[in-house]
């Protein structure tokens, strides 16, 4: 039976920019294995597939999947379903539309707002379903350096040091001077595996970050590297910069109040992407912590299964 699906490039307002993202309808009557092939044959960081409901309240199920194995939460998967349900549903609403959708994922329930507007790119908000908290691990600066083709001098800056954050999925944060630093990494996965610590039954991934970016609204530059999860690069991880609020937090010491910030991902790909992080603080304690983004339909069809 056919089942419909869509390509959306997310954390992007312009089609061909920001990470694409297959969003498979009606995926119910997949099982794990049939799920896991699809990804691998479209071959995009992550699919995802979206499924009746458990909970009456709730808009629909996603499992997500990259061409490796399935994650438990990640961003860009997020935003771009609650995206694609929308259009879905109110694509050809002429007034637009201002939704709110919970969506079901392994990590826990993911409370979205949606917000559709004719003519330009859909934007989706969410509620961070964990924190980020800060794990166990001790890292070389001298084999961070050797596995991303750059000296020890280029790794940190002023009292960032490179540390191990997951707000679902597991990323070791490696700091860098600059964007010129970031430009010049030539990541080694060989050399990763070797040092990257284990959490939550997978190895780290890579999530590279300096101040500052090539578009001058950015306040942050970041790129990432998966090997164990099948992906070389990626050109937006909304899960990394999940994982980057706790980060952010710890070594610039917040001071009670709303923090936004605006990332910027996948420039040295030619995918240039831009995530929407807000954080409020109270207490000196994250209270709260959202993601966003835009995203935009590039392609549409069926699998003929």
């Amino acid at each position: 039976m056919p089942l419909s699906y869509a390509i959306y490039d997310v954390f992007t307002q312009n089609r061909l920019e920001g990470n694409p993202l297959a969003v498979v309808f009606g995926a119910d009557a997949l099982d794990d294995q049939a799920m896991q092939t699809i990804a691998q044959e479209f071959n995009l960081s992550e699919t995802v597939f979206i499924r009746r409901p458990g909970g009456a309240a709730h808009t629909a199920r996603l499992r997500i999947f990259t061409p490796g194995r399935e994650l438990p939460f990640a961003g860009h998967p997020t935003v771009g379903a609650a995206v694609a349900i929308a259009e879905a549903a109110h694509g050809d609403a002429e007034e637009g539309a201002d939704l709110v959708q919970v969506l079901e994922e392994k990590v826990g329930p993911v409370r979205c707002a949606v917000r559709i507007k004719p003519g330009e790119a859909s934007f989706a908000e969410f509620d961070l379903p964990r924190k980020s908290t800060r794990l166990d691990a001790r890292f070389d600066r001298q084999a961070l350096a050797d596995a991303l083709s750059l000296k020890t001098s280029q790794i940190g800056f002023e009292n960032h040091a490179p540390s191990f954050w997951s707000a679902g999925v597991p990323f070791v944060m490696v700091p860098l001077h600059d964007v010129s630093a970031a430009a010049t990494v030539e990541f080694d996965p060989q050399r990763w595996e070797q040092l990257a610590p284990l959490a939550e039954g997978r190895l780290a991934s890579a999530y590279l970050y300096c101040r500052g970016g090539i578009n001058h609204t950015a306040r942050f530059h970041t790129r990432m590297f998966a090997p164990e999860m099948g992906i070389a690069e990626d050109p937006a991880t909304g899960a990394a910069a999940a994982a980057l609020s706790g980060a952010i937090h710890h070594f610039d010491q917040l001071v009670d109040g709303h923090h936004p910030f605006l990332i910027e991902q996948g420039v040295e790909m030619g995918r240039p992407s831009f995530i929407h992080l807000h954080l409020d603080v109270s207490g000196g304690q994250i209270n709260t912590a959202r993601i966003g983004g835009h995203a935009v339909k590039i392609a549409a069809g069926e699998l003929l299964l």
